[in-house]
């Protein structure tokens, strides 16, 4: 059985579904996404993802190619078209096609696709191994407070990692780190807090993120955002990823070095059970 995908307006079949060699997003990495998960027929923090979706179309000056209303619209049909109840949506906007120019003109046309995938979300094996993690050289662009496709570094970096026995890579920038390769990254301190680094440039502002920060103070405890060091990571009782379609995924190692026990500790197994507790209430249904 084959998805349909959304592509400019129409509903295609995967194999129909095709985008111009002059599209800007193939050229230029000229392009945006969001990635939006499906659990029990509910989106997850989709409101988070639908701001974001703004402010980075509005960093790139790109379009806002449908209404707000039409956007979740489009999400809900999506996942009904393709019966999905648990996996993910990835929604992809590029500023369009024109002939390869470096300038871009204002009024452009953007190209807009959205497929979904089959992923049982809530059977992450990691949830109770935690990763282990490689600190690596920040080599990504500056604006990565953008959502953008340009991942072609982390990707190579993960590639890497994976061949060296690693689960993913920790990026440090004059000495302090910035995110995972696709995930932000947070400790717990020795004294309780859960520390993440403070919004810039320098990370994306994870939506998962937020939320995290907002359940650990609901549930009392410490939460700061501030920059830390690699090794103040590697002194920390805890640590732990949070992205979109993994949620909360606990750290037990980083270059080698044991995390606090080394096993799954009790701040990122309780974070995790809340977050996936609170959203699977407040999550917007697909039906309906």
């Amino acid at each position: 059985m084959t998805r349909t995908i959304y592509l400019n307006g129409s509903w295609v079949d995967e194999a129909d579904a095709k985008v111009s060699v002059f599209d800007r997003g193939f050229l230029f990495a000229d392009a945006i996404y969001e990635v939006t998960a499906v659990i029990d027929g509910k989106l997850i923090d989709y409101a988070g993802h639908a701001a974001r979706l703004r402010r980075s179309l509005d960093a790139l000056r790109t379009a806002m190619p449908v209404s707000e209303d039409e956007l979740l619209e489009l999400h809900k049909d999506i996942a009904r078209r393709n019966g999905i109840k648990e996996g993910l949506i990835y929604l992809q906007i590029t500023r369009g096609v024109q002939d390869r120019d470096f300038v871009f003109p204002p009024d452009m046309q953007p190209t807009v696709v959205m497929f979904t995938q089959q992923k049982r979300v809530l059977d992450n094996p990691k949830w109770k191994t935690g990763l282990a993690l490689q600190s690596v050289a920040e080599g990504r662009w500056s604006q990565r407070q953008i959502k953008t496709v340009q991942l072609l570094y982390s990707s190579l970096m993960k590639t890497e990692a994976h061949r060296q026995g690693y689960d993913d890579v920790l990026f440090v920038e004059d000495g302090y780190v910035t995110e995972a390769s696709s995930a932000n990254f947070h400790i717990v301190t020795p004294e309780g807090a859960v520390v993440t680094r403070d919004l810039s440039n320098a990370l994306l502002h994870g939506i998962t993120r937020g939320s995290i920060l907002d359940l650990a103070q609901k549930a009392g405890l410490a939460a700061e955002e501030r920059l830390f060091t690699l090794d103040e990571a590697k002194s920390a009782t805890e640590a732990f990823l949070t992205s979109a379609t993994s949620f909360v995924t606990p750290v037990v190692s980083l270059d080698g070095n044991r995390i606090g026990t080394g096993e799954v500790g009790p701040v990122s197994r309780r974070l995790l059970d809340v977050y996936i507790r609170e959203n699977l209430e407040r999550g917007v249904p697909v039906a309906g």
